[in-house]
């Protein structure tokens, strides 16, 4: 990537002038019913709208939050919305490293709540996290969090009290680093997505516990059958349908909830009203993405116009050109763009199940558009995404017994009973396929259309080699299946991803610009497993609910290896508080950062943490509803005696 500097005064006068432009024409961008029904936050709100990063000269900041429930215009109808000092999502919180932060959260809902400072380090009891680090903030109270800012980079507030963080309750941290970084972009904007949904998120949760794929409209089909007879073969494809169905599965399960009730937002702004950044040909344009949606992965791309990869979770990386990026929630990447053409360009940025997308627009001048790309075709799971081991089985002929007990692949080369069944860490079912595991169903994936028919040769291509194989022990009663192969997923592209004609960025690119500080061998490993069950909503981590946990002890100082092992078929974005942890992504000593980490489906990945952080701090799924239901814990870092506060 080329680098150069420009002089600050210019710097400062394109991002007051593209701030100016934005706000000039972003009214007559929205449709009637936001337009008239701003009302008083109309200003704070257009302002978060247009998510430009003022930038200016390092300080101190004393800022207010003001939480409050008020009824908004959002995603094309009218909703009573937690709001953050009038908008949501809230104002941008623009910190300076190297200086100090005064933030000061009043509640004026009639309930308690919190704000979580999420990927920042500061002392665990302002942290944000009720009955982990503090009780909440009370109504009508007053919380003050101090903290001297030790770190640069992109990150993000919100909730962590129920479900406030789905009904508005999230909005944008920047961090300005105390000396140059390198990047020197000409103009800074934050792109934050959400999901919205009109729906009581309770009622979500409880239609996903009675019937847990309510929100899945793209089962196969007649049509699909059809389809698939006339490109696979009458034989292979009935092959793949009794696969699936004896082990009531559906490699269209992606997503646990969908654009049938979700709106996708950047900037608050639904696509319809375009959330538009400017440019001027030639710059450097830094995008700082922020998913801070409750449960949706994103896929983002700028079609036409190549990305720059800068940050990760806030921290600086080695420069990666790519072309789109899969997104978890809670993570962050900072892209640099240089359009040189005058003309609009569509950031488009779909949801992983392909369901819906948020989109926005880079153009010289407000009201140009670009072309929006049709959603692509919904991704598949495969039997890699069970964590399956594939070695010993020909998926190009495979056949499913209607014999009870009985599963053969291929000529006869398996053949699994009951016991056998059990020695895949599968407990005894009472007949058929049920050992598979009745609630497999909503979490078994794919990576291709004709993915249960695909040759094993050719699905392990595409995947990581088994690097661990797990026996019989099931991680108590909450949960439903292990990993039987568990795979360094690493390299691999995000789910829909795989076969895309261009550039995707993987976690093995990511490479920290500096080498690493603590280059001590682990004196302990903290093995977790992610666990559930999806046909009752239930998760967990080592198949225990929070409720019935115990703290995961970090001794204070030591270097800790933590390995996260995904037994359910879906990915899950494991986040944890207070201190950053070191991907083991084969960068040798310059492994990147990360506090959230996509983990993927039937997968084993490794990371390294110094635990010189002390307090309880929350350790968790960011899909809001799996943490709600149990897949959260408490990492304690203390000395011998217990104490937290070394």
């Amino acid at each position: 990537m080329t680098r150069h500097t420009h002089d600050s005064d210019r710097r400062r006068l394109l991002r007051a002038m593209g701030a100016t432009g934005v706000l000039a024409g972003f009214n007559a961008l929205l449709p009637a019913y936001a337009r008239n029904g701003l009302a008083a936050g109309a200003a704070r709100y257009l302002d978060t709208a247009a998510a430009q990063v003022p930038g200016g000269a390092a300080r101190d900041v004393v800022m207010d939050v003001h939480v409050r429930r008020e009824m908004i215009d959002i995603a094309g109808g009218r909703a009573s919305a937690i709001t953050l000092n009038h908008t949501t999502p809230g104002p941008i919180v623009e910190l300076w490293e190297g200086r100090n932060a005064h933030l000061r959260v009043h509640n004026h809902l009639d309930e308690s709540t919190s704000i979580h400072w999420h990927g920042i380090l500061l002392p665990f009891q302002f942290d944000g996290v009720p009955g982990v680090t503090f009780p909440g903030i009370d109504p009508g109270a007053t919380f003050d969090v101090e903290f001297p800012v030790r770190q640069a980079g992109t990150y993000w507030y919100h909730s962590h009290t129920g479900i406030q963080e789905q009904i508005g309750q999230t909005g944008p941290i920047v961090i300005h680093p105390a000396g140059d970084d390198g990047i020197n972009a000409d103009r800074e904007y934050v792109l934050m997505l959400n999901d919205w949904t009109f729906e009581d998120p309770h009622r979500v949760i409880a239609k996903l516990k009675a019937v847990s794929d309510y929100y899945n409209f793209s089962e196969r089909t007649l049509g699909d059958l059809a389809e698939d007879f006339r490109k696979s073969g009458v034989a292979a494809t009935l092959k793949d349908r009794l696969a699936w169905g004896d082990m009531r599965m559906s490699p269209r399960d992606i997503a646990d909830v969908t654009g049938y009730t979700y709106s996708y937002l950047m900037n608050g702004v639904h696509p319809e009203a375009n959330w538009t950044g400017l440019f001027t040909p030639g710059e450097r344009v830094r995008l700082r993405v922020i998913n801070a949606s409750a449960m949706t992965y994103f896929n983002v791309r700028i079609p036409g116009l190549a990305m720059t990869v800068v940050a990760a979770d806030g921290k600086e990386v080695q420069p990666v050109e790519t072309d789109e990026f899969q997104i978890g929630v809670a993570e962050t990447y900072d892209v640099i763009v240089e359009p040189k053409a005058e003309q609009a360009y569509t950031i488009m940025a779909e949801s992983m199940d392909r369901s819906g997308y948020a989109r926005g627009t880079l153009a010289p001048r407000m009201g140009m558009v670009a072309p929006v790309p049709a959603l692509r075709e919904q991704p598949q799971r495969t039997m890699i995404d069970m964590g399956m081991d594939m070695s010993d089985m020909d998926m190009g002929d495979m056949t499913m017994s209607h014999e009870p007990g009985q599963m053969k692949m291929g000529h006869d080369k398996m053949s699994m009973d009951h016991g056998s069944m059990q020695e895949m860490g599968t407990p005894k079912k009472d007949s058929g396929m049920a050992g598979m595991g009745h609630d497999m169903k909503k979490m078994a994936h794919g990576t291709g259309p004709n993915a249960g028919t695909m040759g094993t040769g050719a699905m392990m291509e595409k995947h990581g080699p088994v690097i661990a194989k797990h026996g019989p022990d099931m991680h108590g009663a909450g949960n439903i299946n292990v990993a039987n192969a568990q795979r360094d997923r690493l390299a691999e592209r995000g789910t829909g991803l795989e076969d895309v004609n261009h550039r995707v960025l993987t976690y093995n690119q990511l490479r920290n610009v500096t080498a690493m500080q603590d280059r001590r061998e682990p004196s302990k490993t903290v093995e977790v497993h992610l666990t559930g069950n999806m046909d009752r909503y239930m998760w967990s981590f080592d198949g225990v609910k929070y409720g019935n946990s115990t703290p995961i002890e970090f001794p204070y100082g030591e270097r800790i290896r933590l390995v996260l092992v995904n037994d359910t078929m879906m990915e899950h974005p494991i986040h944890l508080h207070g201190m950053f942890m070191e991907l083991e992504n084969g960068q040798g000593d310059h492994l990147p950062f990360k506090h959230t980490l996509n983990v993927l489906p039937g997968s084993r990945a490794s990371l390294l943490i110094t635990a010189d952080e002390p307090g309880r701090w929350a350790f968790h799924c960011h899909l809001l509803y799996h943490m709600e239901m149990g897949m959260f814990r408490v990492v304690r870092v203390s000395d011998q005696s217990g104490d937290e506060n070394v």
